[in-house]
């Protein structure tokens, strides 16, 4: 009798605060994106990775979209909404985006002590101009006095509930301004349960390439928690490379997973040492789009909203496949379910993984550009008590895409 061999695992589970996530991967937060609806998608998907002998992907890590403090606080309706969890959900993942400790701390208290979440994580990482005019997300490490406030206001609210922080950032505001080596450091000390860089600037946004160098740089300097890496993972193989190259913990998938929510049981396969890929028909992905869906319609309680959100995925769940451009144009312009069916029924669902063609980069990347910063930003590291009340004013009072 021939034994069977058992694959290696390449990563152990990730450990974050007194969660252990058996596949040691992240679902980034994207604004629009990764509300309920999506996560749930990316759940049942990743699950299938347990089919290939592998660990779950379902056991991931899957943050919901951004949620400002303020927001919060005031118990925006939208708000409320958007940091509702499924029942099987676990751990329940939130990010906040705060450019005032105050605001954070009670922001993160309200979450706690509500039971509304199990994890909390810390934007600093976005680079779209109404964020960073305010001081906010990737703008913010700059101030380390400030940085140092959100972190520690956000920890000390969570850690009587045992409910752990962690920080995403970027590589720094643009290349004369880089912050994330001492923002890991800041962060580690002040009791974060883990760090995750895109490893881009703010002035990058989303073009040119994530300098994966950077996050080795980052999991030498912060030792004794977990690094995460983030930036250009478009599949599996992207994400095994990222981990030998940088000794990161564990990987952060944003736009990768765009119209592919399956890539999570790529991931959970990868990591458990195995080869096992998804390569859906055409059939298959439709399916999956109208699911999609189907969640989000229950997720908005509205067929309406739910056929103008899905719009936005159709040209990444059919990247390389065969679709022509009058049904292209229909389809992104679906009102109902109906519709909805009525378009993917003329298809050609026979059509199999159109293999290179539907890999690779999804989303719009852009070029690289000017910040746009509150006025005088950059003449100190710290804030001056007119700046630190401008920036509390300024705090964002609505959530998500």
């Amino acid at each position: 009798m021939t034994d069977t061999l058992t694959p290696t695992p390449v990563l152990p589970p990730l450990q974050i605060g007194r969660h252990t996530i058996a596949s040691p991967v992240v679902l980034a937060p994207m604004a629009g994106i990764t509300n309920r609806a999506f996560r749930r998608l990316c759940r049942r998907y990743g699950d299938e990775g347990s089919a290939a002998g592998g660990a779950s992907g379902a056991t991931s890590l899957y943050v919901s979209e951004m949620i400002t403090s303020r927001a919060l606080v005031e118990r925006n309706a939208m708000t409320m909404r958007l940091i509702e969890h499924d029942p099987d959900e676990s751990p329940r993942s939130i990010q906040l985006y705060s450019v005032d400790p105050e605001t954070t701390g009670r922001a993160a208290h309200l979450l706690a002590s509500e039971n509304r979440c199990d994890h909390i994580d810390l934007n600093f990482g976005c680079p779209v101009p109404k964020v960073t005019r305010k001081g906010g997300g990737s703008a913010l490490p700059w101030k380390t006095d400030l940085f140092r406030g959100v972190v520690s206001a956000a920890v000390r609210a969570a850690a009587p509930y045992d409910i752990p922080v962690t920080v995403k950032m970027r590589r720094g505001i643009d290349e004369d301004h880089l912050t994330f080596l001492e923002a890991g450091r800041i962060a580690e000390g002040e009791g974060a349960a883990a760090v995750a860089l895109h490893a881009r600037t703010a002035a990058q946004a989303y073009s040119g390439h994530a300098q994966w160098n950077a996050i080795a740089q980052l999991k030498q300097a912060v030792t004794s928690i977990p690094v995460l890496g983030n930036g250009d993972i478009w599949s599996a193989e992207d994400a095994l490379r990222m981990v030998r190259e940088t000794g990161c913990d564990g990987v952060v998938v944003g736009r990768g997973c765009l119209g592919r929510p399956w890539l999570f049981t790529d991931l959970a396969a990868a990591f458990a040492g195995g080869s096992t890929r998804v390569q859906p028909t055409m059939r298959e992905v439709a399916d999956t789009l109208r699911l999609h869906t189907v969640y989000l319609a229950e997720f908005f309680e509205s067929e309406d909203k739910a056929c103008r959100d899905i719009r936005k995925h159709i040209a990444w769940y059919f990247k390389g496949f065969r679709v022509g451009s009058e049904l292209r144009a229909g389809l992104g312009l679906v009102k109902s379910l109906a519709s909805l069916d009525d378009l993917i029924g003329s298809l050609d669902l026979d059509q199999p993984w159109p293999g290179e063609a539907a890999e690779g980069p999804r989303g719009r990347a852009g070029s690289e550009r000017h910040v746009v910063l509150p006025e005088g930003w950059l003449d100190s590291r710290t804030v001056d008590d007119d700046t630190r009340r401008d920036v509390a004013a300024a705090e964002a009072w609505s959530s998500g895409g």
